[in-house]
Parts: C-alpha cells; sequence; structure tokens
C-alpha cells in the first residue's frame, strides 16, 4: 500500500497552505488554500500569486538557502483587511517546501482596540487634567486673593474631578462586567421590583427636567434569573440617558411585557422598552451606540457628564444575561431602547 500523497497530507492541514517545488512553482495546494488565492494556482509560478515583496523574498530565501522563514501576508476579502503570518518550512528529503498560512487578523484587531482604548481613556482623562493644572496655577497666582474667581474656579475644578471619579469608576465597573460574562447569574429576582425602585431613585432628576413617567407591567411579579445589582445598573443607564438626552419629548415609558416565546431569544422572555419622544438618534449612529467611547453627540454627552462608557457596560451586562439589547430611533420622534432578557422558563 503506497503511503499518501502530498495533496492527501495538504488536504488534513486546517488553515491555508501550499507546496513549492525547487523550480518555484506551486504543485499543490489545499482547499483553503484555493479559497485564499485562487482556484487556479497550481501549476503556476509562486510569484504570479504571492505579488508581495517580503513573502517573495522570504519564499526565494528559503528554497536558496533551505532554512525556515516567516513573512506577513495581507489581503481583503471585499469586506474588511486580513493579516496572515505565513511559514516557509522545507520538506525534509523531499525537495520541497510548504507555505502555511496562519490567520492573525483577530489578533491585529485585539491589538489595535487595546491601543484605541488606551488613547481614549489617555484622551479622557487628559481634559479635565489639564484644566485643574490650569485652575491650581491660576488660584496660586493671579487669583490668589479674588474671592469671587477662587469660588468660581473652585466649582469647575469641583467638577472636573467628578468627571475623572465617574469615568475611572465605569472603567472599574466595565472590567468587572467583562470578567463576568461567561457566567451565568442564576438568583431570582423581581424585575418590575428593580424597575419600580430604579424609577424612584431617578424621580427628582426627572422632575428637574421635567419629565413624567408612565410605567406600564404586568400586575403579577416579573421574576426573572439574573443578577440585581447588573440589573439595576442597567435600567438606571437607560432610564436616566431618557432622561437626559429624551427629556425635551417630557415623557419617559418604560414598559415591560412577558412573552412564552420570543423571536429573539425562541425561548420565553421579557421585554423591557425605554422609550422617549425627544429629538431621536441619527440612524448612522445606532450600529455604534454600544462601543466604548463612542457618543452620538459628543459635546453634550460631556455637558451632561457622560463618560461614553454606559451603553458598553449595559451591551456586556446584557450579554452576561443571555439576552439582547435593541436600539430604534427616528430623528424628531425619541428613542426605544429595548432589552430582552431570558425569563425563569428559559433554559440554557
Amino acid at each position: 500500500m503506497s503511503g499518501p500523497s502530498i495533496a492527501d497530507m495538504l488536504a488534513a492541514v486546517p488553515i491555508p497552505a501550499l507546496v513549492v517545488d525547487l523550480g518555484e512553482r506551486i504543485i499543490a495546494a489545499n482547499a483553503d488554500a484555493r479559497t485564499l488565492l485562487g482556484q487556479q494556482i497550481v501549476g503556476r509560478h509562486f510569484t504570479t500569486i504571492l505579488r508581495q515583496p517580503d513573502l517573495a523574498e522570504a519564499i526565494e530565501a528559503t528554497l536558496r538557502d533551505l532554512r525556515p522563514r516567516q513573512a506577513r501576508y495581507l489581503t481583503n476579502d471585499g469586506a474588511q483587511d486580513a493579516s496572515f503570518d505565513v511559514y516557509c518550512r522545507m520538506v525534509p528529503q523531499s525537495r520541497v517546501m510548504l507555505v502555511s498560512f496562519q490567520d492573525v487578523t483577530h489578533l491585529e484587531q485585539a491589538g489595535q482596540m487595546r491601543r484605541d482604548f488606551v488613547a481614549n481613556v489617555s484622551h479622557e482623562l487628559r481634559t479635565p487634567l489639564t484644566a485643574l493644572i490650569g485652575f491650581i496655577e491660576t488660584l496660586r497666582g493671579a487669583a490668589s486673593d479674588d474671592a469671587a474667581a477662587r469660588d468660581r474656579f473652585l466649582a469647575i475644578m469641583q467638577d472636573e474631578a467628578g468627571r475623572m471619579n465617574r469615568l475611572v469608576g465605569d472603567l472599574l465597573s466595565l472590567s468587572r462586567v467583562e470578567g463576568e460574562e461567561r457566567v451565568r447569574p442564576r438568583e431570582e429576582v423581581d424585575l418590575s421590583g428593580q424597575l419600580g425602585s430604579v424609577l424612584n431613585s431617578l424621580r427628582p432628576l426627572a422632575e428637574e427636567a421635567g419629565v413624567a413617567f408612565w410605567f406600564d407591567k404586568p400586575e403579577a411579579a416579573v421574576i426573572i434569573p439574573g443578577d440585581a445589582d447588573q440589573l439595576r445598573q442597567v435600567f438606571t443607564n437607560l432610564i436616566e440617558n431618557a432622561i437626559k438626552y429624551g427629556g425635551s419629548g417630557g415623557a419617559v415609558n418604560v414598559i415591560v411585557t412577558v412573552s412564552e416565546r420570543d423571536p429573539a431569544l425562541r425561548a420565553p422572555a421579557v421585554r423591557v422598552q425605554v422609550i422617549d419622544r425627544g429629538p431621536g438618534i441619527d440612524p448612522m449612529h445606532l450600529p455604534r451606540l454600544t462601543e466604548r467611547f463612542y457618543r452620538a453627540d459628543s459635546h453634550r454627552s460631556r455637558q451632561l457628564g457622560g463618560t461614553g462608557l454606559g451603553l458598553a457596560i449595559v451591551k456586556h451586562i446584557v450579554n452576561r444575561h443571555r439576552g439582547r439589547l435593541r436600539v430604534e430611533s427616528t430623528l424628531g420622534e425619541g428613542a426605544t431602547f429595548t432589552v430582552i432578557l431570558p425569563s425563569a422558563g428559559a433554559s440554557g
């Protein structure tokens, strides 16, 4: 019985891989390599397929001195850029070279997300810090004997320090929620009671903004498996945002509905809708609202004390509860934030 062919061996490799002979031609390729590089690559000179200079140079050098090398291959599938680490290795005693492609796109994206996160945090902290340093210098100098200026500056400094404190608090909260996201909460929570408590705590803010609450819920208690503190955080954030950003409409509706089979979860679920009648959100912003530090109205958000992390925290908490977050809005007609959570009858 003869041994497996090169093509048979390549077919078992779980990543794109091809074989180049000493004549610099591709003599075999697996299905993943054909999908990545083209269906008609076998028999072609490798430089007609792999045109990127660093990779071509690595292949040529390995064929020349038989020493292993690594290079980067960049491509685009029409939707997004992709990055591959390419490994060039000679096959002992076969006088051919194996070229394999390891997709590292997710690592590149994770690295970019970390860099963006650090840059955003630095930017968010630098602004209030710069203001504080400036006011401290002024108070120690020109305004040291000006009581009116001193009081005004101290009030601004208190606001800026409070902004930094909220940012650090939200960063810690986001980190904690992300760390717990894979652990599904199991305690029983009275969702109607939690929402009633949140509305009572936010009533002074609503009255100050001239906003009336409308709370529509089932008569019977709505019990779900969850983390009471985290669910309170979710609805405090959503209702507070509705008051701050949609308060011009004069009302915020909170509607609770129970379903034996919710289409979003395909299981028993509870929907909580937070509806405002404010100016609404431009549709272009909706897909990115839950990104860290993304703001539909950056200037207004900062004026109102927002850190840009609230909806990111909401998304992670809802994910931990195996739920869904939906956002709908029409400019001039307000916005609806819907949280869909598995009820006590759901499994999984």
